[in-house]
């Protein structure tokens, strides 16, 4: 088998195991609607809690060394501040990258 062909298998299979994968939630929607109200609370948390995984490592760990008081954690913060004033995803993304931009050349 070439190398092309390879690749379109993989490609094939990687697209069936991701549409397999999201429509067994539409099977077990039914159990779903089952569960605690507890439960369901903690599963509305996830994916705050997986963003807050990826983006706080890259502000607080810039060059693999923990850094509290530098641009990316002062952004961060103003960001921060922006998501909690407006509950916008877009506003919060605009002023979070020109206040890492400014930070970045007020303070090197």
């Amino acid at each position: 088998m070439s190398a092309t062909q390879t690749a379109w298998v993989v490609i094939v299979l990687g697209g069936i195991a991701t549409f397999a994968i999201r429509g067994s939630f539409l099977l077990v929607a039914t159990r779903l609607a089952a569960l605690p109200a507890t439960t369901r609370e903690l599963l509305r948390m996830i994916p705050a809690a997986a963003l807050a995984a990826l983006v706080v490592p890259a502000l607080l760990r810039t060059d693999g060394d923990l850094v509290l008081l530098g641009p990316r954690p002062l952004a961060g913060v103003v960001a921060l501040g922006i998501a909690w004033w407006t509950r916008s995803v877009l506003a919060t993304i605009a002023v979070g990258l020109v206040a890492v931009v400014g930070f970045e050349l007020l303070l090197g």
